[in-house]
């Protein structure tokens, strides 16, 4: 009786390997599946041995490679938030129909030809036409940033209304996968579709993720504020521009959205660090241009020779306008009685090569002081501090995805599905089912026999 016993239980554990390792093959191509497996242990009698049976269902997964791929996903999503914008920025500001320094140059190449006969009127028309097209610049540059935030502001929303459908989805995970684990049943494909949660999850926003005796994942933000908590989960909500608001159960947690990681701290990034300096200092250079130009038409006259000079440029509002001034009013004397005096219109040129003060800002985007900057210089500037931007990021965008990538290999290397070792493994539990089922037979046979000799 233990031969047949032994035979017939090799052949059921046999059966259930080569169940598990069918399922393996069924999903070699499945995203996220954890290759499972049997674990085999001896039956022992007082009298000897019993057999073999399944001590446990095996499914490789490795923690620790999971947090690593789960951070690397972070880091890329990081990096990609941002690019496409500063690629758009990029091509824009470098566009010669968008650049600020070939309008700047206009208008005082302008000036340059107006000083030849300083009462022309159609090149007094020329600088009028040069000022206002240099005021478009400005505007469209300004329309540029204001849709980028736009954009930002949407996205952003997105991604918090992703994060809060993958919580929750978590959360349920968490609670059927503890159902399952109290009721015996297999729970593989659960956490294998909560693994794949928590992986896009991670490409959000950056988690720290923690097990629980029951099988349930714990997840919080890097800064330790809940998401998931057993089957439960938090909501994450926008609290103005740069502010988020975490709410579990009764308990409010308000924090930045810069330094989250993924994409949601991807686009804080791009915000503090490069769109808002940005925008802070076309700004400044706009208003600091308009501002000298009115200056110094103050100091000057216009025909008739003792008119005050009047302001070209509206700087009220924050932002660069015309104030209307007409070709004939532009105050290019600097003599109150000599008609057709340039000795403003001189000084106005000059104003090319005077400084701005200018903010500057640490790597982390905040003001850290100001410096003077040279009107021409200013533009050039902050298209090289742009590309340099766009650069790193885009290194850093691509180390971020060979690290990933590596990160995924490290992950299949352990818990993903090689065909060519389940092919093999097909092959042995088969021969170990065949096996069996020979040494079943064999007893069978002498089980016959010896009734035959007894009868």
């Amino acid at each position: 009786m233990s031969m047949l016993l032994n035979g017939l239980t090799g052949a059921q554990a046999a059966q259930a390997a080569l169940n598990a390792t069918s399922q393996n093959v069924a999903n070699a191509m499945t995203p996220g599946y954890t290759r499972t497996g049997v674990l085999l242990g001896s039956m022992q009698t007082p009298t000897g041995g019993a057999g073999v049976q399944v001590s446990a269902l095996l499914r490789f997964a490795d923690s620790f490679k999971n947090v690593q791929l789960w951070q690397a996903t972070s880091q890329l999503g990081q990096y990609q938030a941002g690019q496409s914008y500063l690629t758009q920025l990029e091509q824009v500001m470098s566009d010669d129909t968008a650049n600020i320094n070939n309008g700047i140059d206009q208008l005082f190449a302008a000036l340059n030809a107006a000083s030849v006969q300083p009462e022309s009127g159609p090149l007094r028309e020329a600088v009028i036409t040069a000022a206002d097209g240099l005021v478009k610049r400005f505007d469209s540059l300004q329309q540029l940033f204001a849709n980028q935030q736009t954009a930002i502001a949407k996205q952003r929303d997105g991604v918090i209304n992703q994060v809060n459908a993958l919580t929750q989805d978590i959360a349920l995970l968490n609670k059927q996968i503890a159902a399952g684990r109290s009721g015996g049943t297999n729970d593989a494909g659960l956490q294998d579709a909560r693994d794949e949660k928590l992986k896009a999850l991670s490409a959000l926003v950056g988690v720290q993720v923690v097990d629980t005796p029951d099988g349930a994942k714990s997840v919080s933000l890097k800064g330790g504020q809940p998401l998931v908590v057993g089957a439960d989960a938090a909501t994450l909500s926008a609290n103005g521009p740069s502010q988020l608001t975490v709410n579990f159960a009764s308990t409010s947690f308000k924090m930045s959205d810069a330094g989250q990681g993924g994409q949601l701290g991807g686009l804080a990034d791009l915000q503090k660090q490069v769109l808002g300096p940005l925008q802070t200092s076309i700004q400044e250079l706009a208003l600091g241009l308009g501002d000298a130009f009115n200056a110094q038409l103050a100091a000057g006259y216009a025909p008739p020779a003792t008119t005050p000079g009047k302001p070209l440029f509206d700087t009220s509002g924050g932002h660069l306008k015309m104030t209307g001034l007409t070709a004939s009013e532009l105050a290019f004397s600097s003599s109150p009685t000599v008609s057709g005096d340039s000795g403003n219109l001189k000084a106005l040129v000059a104003l090319q090569g005077k400084t701005i003060a200018m903010t500057t800002f640490d790597a982390a985007g905040n003001a850290v002081g100001t410096q003077q900057t040279v009107t021409g210089d200013v533009f050039t500037q902050l298209v090289g501090k742009l590309g340099v931007a766009s650069a790193l990021n885009q290194a850093s965008q691509k180390t971020a995805t060979t690290v990933r990538d590596q990160a995924e290999e490290d992950w299949k290397s352990s818990s993903g599905v090689n065909s060519d070792e389940e092919a093999i493994s097909l092959m042995q539990y088969q021969q170990m089912y065949q096996s069996n089922m020979k040494v079943v037979a064999v007893a069978n046979q002498l089980f016959d026999a010896t009734l035959q000799l007894l009868g």
